[in-house]
């Protein structure tokens, strides 16, 4: 079966074509700078050949052009990998949330208006797949359209560890309880461990632009720092991660906007609002090492999150087996998960620092004798989805 899945941002699409259930990767395509005029970026790859193309320069004024156009890779010239469109059985969505509708579910009108009702709590990511995926039914009419919705792995939290100490109809009326998002990066880490043991107890932290930890026993999602909204958790490279929501009335006080404190915590937060250098990792710590004290402060932030939530999920789970680090921080700063483990030596975590420094791609980093394996695994969200689309009766 032919798993078409499709990543949208407010102005990106990312592709990814399967056969499944062999998990065999086709072709990937992505678009870049949507809306802008002739400045856009389209790439596109024949896995199964090794043809790539890469192109700067274009006029993809919206997301139809930009999907009509890798469908058409798909089917033509170098590219080619199928015969015809009408063999793309299912598209996947690596979608965030829709109200009532917390797993993986078949895209219906009742879908569409569940995202439609929770488009407060994540205006940019379910605008832009609202978006992508009329689009994309219009253009495969005879596919399944799944959503893989990033609440989905979490859907077995415990309710003591989901629900707010708000009125009770808040919850029932509204829905408002903590969701947990990144579900499909953390879902895969699951899967890998699935593939290696039946029981196991384990922390996964995914680290990027957006950042996440989640609590994992035998395969199922136990707690996350994700709250209801995408707003909350960690500190992000430029959202505010948990804060006071009385914090917003004092602002408005003292003559604040609710424009501005709404940029103030989306857009100007996080790395980037703290250490006033950057939202990249990498430009952070790069002032950092030359002496930039908001900088340092911004990592120490930073590292103090996750390393309270990695406490805090250990008496959750009442063990640790695996400790995960995952996405691009995750994967490829040794800083952090140096910085991180450092501080975990009361639950039995030990580094190898020189398979930490050298580690590029998937590796245990751990030392021989650590009570817990800590590694890395490069994110593949887009792999689960695939699985979850292609599972799904």
């Amino acid at each position: 079966m032919k798993v078409l899945v499709c990543n949208a941002g407010s102005t990106s699409l990312k592709f990814k074509l399967y056969d499944m259930p062999e998990s065999e990767l086709l072709a990937t395509g992505k678009v870049e700078r949507v809306g802008s005029p002739d400045d856009a970026i389209f790439g596109y790859e024949n896995c199964l050949i090794g043809y790539r193309v890469e192109e700067g320069g274009q006029n993809i004024p919206d997301y139809r052009t930009g999907i009509q156009r890798f469908l058409l890779c798909l089917t033509s010239g170098e590219g080619r990998v199928l015969d015809e469109i009408g063999e793309i059985e299912r598209v996947g969505y690596k979608s965030v949330l829709s109200k009532d509708h917390y797993g993986i579910h078949e895209i219906d009108e009742g879908v569409l208006q569940g995202m439609r009702d929770f488009l407060p709590l994540a205006p940019v990511h379910n605008s832009a797949y609202l978006g992508a995926i009329e689009t994309m039914r219009q253009a495969l009419p005879d596919a399944r359209h799944v959503g893989v919705f990033e609440t989905a792995f979490h859907k077995d939290i415990p309710l003591e560890r989901r629900i707010y100490g708000v009125p009770w109809e808040w919850h029932e009326m509204y829905g408002v309880q903590r969701m947990g998002y990144h579900g499909a990066s953390h879902g895969y880490i699951a899967d890998v461990l699935n593939g290696e043991k039946r029981e196991y107890a384990a922390i996964s932290c995914h680290l990027g632009g957006s950042a996440s930890v989640c609590a994992i026993l035998n395969g199922k999602s136990v707690d996350t720092s994700f709250g209801m909204s995408l707003e909350t958790g960690l500190i992000h490279a430029n959202r505010v991660g948990d804060m006071d929501p009385t914090m917003i009335h004092f602002l408005k006080e003292v003559g604040l906007s609710e424009q501005a404190i709404l940029d103030g915590c989306q857009k100007k937060g996080g790395l980037l609002g703290i250490s006033g250098v950057s939202n990249d990792l990498r430009y952070v710590q790069e002032a950092a090492e030359a002496g930039n004290e908001r900088a340092k402060l911004a990592i120490d932030v930073f590292v103090s999150g996750i390393v309270h939530y990695i406490g805090a999920f250990y008496l959750d789970l009442g063990r640790l087996d695996d400790l995960i680090f995952t996405a691009g921080i995750g994967e490829h700063s040794a800083l952090i998960r140096r910085l991180v483990c450092d501080r975990l030596g009361p639950i039995g975590v030990k580094l190898d620092a020189k398979k930490n420094e050298t580690c590029h791609g998937a590796g245990v980093i751990s030392a021989v004798d650590s009570a817990v394996k800590v590694r890395v695994i490069p994110a593949n969200e887009e792999l689960g989805i695939a699985r979850r689309a292609f599972e799904l009766a």
